[in-house]
């Protein structure tokens, strides 16, 4: 029988989809935990980017979509029906998000209570996204009012923002709504930028340079990373081209004694090594023993070599042999305000209470780490924030209550100067939201 082509497995796809946002919305688990696992069940590489997608976009639009929903329902549902209440949601994003038939979006969602056991609510769901049909302009009008639900953010961001940024937070909450691209960083110990696009082209990806990160390619189009060429000799990383300025920043020459600190997974390791040559003696600290794992399967591929520790950086006590350090590298705990367009559960998985306590932890590692770096030492601080009192006004903190240390300068022509460091915003120059701030150990006096 002829009639609209129906995706492989919708049905399934719609219910893992679901299952996925329930586990990040009500079990609180991370989505980077959570996507991995449900995209597995899938065989079919079509499967799982309609999967992936659809749960991406939920999260990144559930703020909004609530809103929608509570325009449709009469009453809210019971506590026990979140799941229902979640796939109004998955059937209200296809309706406005993607090129799903709005017929389809509506029949597939109500398909899947079948899977959920709760055929009695197949009435309701039905009717809801039809009612929203019938009435979707009216309805997204009047939501759109509001610019937590117009941005799709919760309330507290974006107060935080606007009074932080009054000229920018508007960019800085669309842009958190975007899909980042994917960047990639060359491994120029093993080839050279140009030689890897010549290699991408003859594979018919398209990719280019860029602007400002030297080993810095962008991908144009997804693809499985795994499978480009030279990704199981080390020929390049993954990592965006805000991250990759550390090294830069930092230029680690052969025979340093750097500190990584909050190492993990070893993105900015293994690019202080490959800046180096990989002759700078790098030691990196990393709380977590599993994550401390995936930095060392990163080091083995790239072909590097660096000394790497379990340790906690604010407590150097535990870890440290006594020896100063040339460099320290603080990639400190942060809100990852600056990194939703990547991570759209953090909308959820930050609230307002957690920031005093980021600011705290940073300040308690700022002060732990200080005493280990040698006059004439460089100390970089990040975070991947857009926050400013865990950047410029954590800096300037540091600053006033520290004597031997001294701001030094950062002259580039990306980011924003804040008087303490760079600010980037998400999506400005095609990089992640992160903060940058160079620090210098006064010498003694003679």
């Amino acid at each position: 029988m002829k009639g609209v082509q129906r995706e492989p497995h919708s049905l399934n796809t719609r219910f893992i989809a679901l299952k996925m946002c329930l586990t990040v919305i009500e079990q609180g688990r991370s989505l980077s935990q959570v996507l991995p696992e449900g995209l597995a069940q899938f065989s079919e590489r079509r499967e799982r980017n309609f999967t992936q997608k659809m749960v991406l976009g939920i999260l990144r639009w559930q703020v909004r979509l609530e809103a929608i929903r509570s325009h449709l329902l009469i009453k809210k549902l019971k506590a026990k029906d979140a799941d229902i209440n979640q796939l109004i949601l998955l059937g209200l994003y296809q309706i406005l998000y993607m090129d799903t038939p709005e017929h389809a979006a509506v029949s597939e969602t109500v398909a899947v209570l079948s899977k959920l056991k709760k055929v009695w609510a197949k009435g309701l769901v039905n009717g809801v996204l039809r009612t929203f049909l019938r009435n979707k302009e009216r309805i997204c009008t009047e939501v759109d009012l509001k610019p937590a639900y117009r941005y799709a953010h919760p309330q507290w961001m974006v107060r935080v923002l606007r009074k932080a940024y009054p000229d920018q937070w508007e960019a800085i909450l669309a842009a958190n709504n975007l899909i980042a691209p994917v960047t990639l960083r060359v491994n120029r110990l093993q080839q050279s930028c140009d030689a890897f696009l010549q290699q991408l082209m003859q594979e018919s990806i398209v990719a280019e340079r860029h602007p400002c990160a030297p080993q810095g390619i962008v991908l144009q189009q997804r693809v499985d990373i795994s499978n480009l060429p030279t990704y199981d000799s080390g020929g390049f990383s993954v990592q965006d081209p805000a991250a990759q300025q550390a090294a830069y920043l930092l230029a680690p020459q052969a025979g340093e004694r750097l500190l990584d600190a909050c190492a993990a997974p070893g993105g900015k390791t293994t690019h202080l090594l490959e800046y180096s040559h990989n002759q700078a003696q790098v030691f990196a600290l990393e709380k977590e023993p599993e994550r401390l794992e995936r930095l060392a399967e990163n080091l083995h591929r790239l072909g590097l070599n660096a000394d790497y520790q379990v340790g906690d950086a604010s407590q150097p006590e535990s870890w440290w042999d006594g020896q100063l350090f040339d460099k320290i590298l603080l990639d400190a705990p942060c809100s990852a305000t600056g990194i939703i367009r990547r991570h759209p559960d953090i909308k959820w998985h930050r609230t307002e209470e957690d920031i005093d306590a980021l600011v705290a932890l940073q300040s308690e590692m700022l002060n732990a780490l200080w005493p280990l770096l040698k006059p004439g030492g460089r100390l970089l601080y990040a975070t991947c924030s857009v926050l400013p009192q865990e950047n410029a006004l954590q800096m300037a903190s540091f600053l006033a209550q520290e004597p031997t240390a001294i701001r030094v300068p950062i002259d580039v022509f990306w980011g924003s100067e804040t008087g303490f460091g760079r600010q980037i915003f998400p999506g400005k120059q095609g990089m992640d939201g992160f903060f940058y701030g160079l620090l210098e150990k006064k010498l003694p006096e003679s």
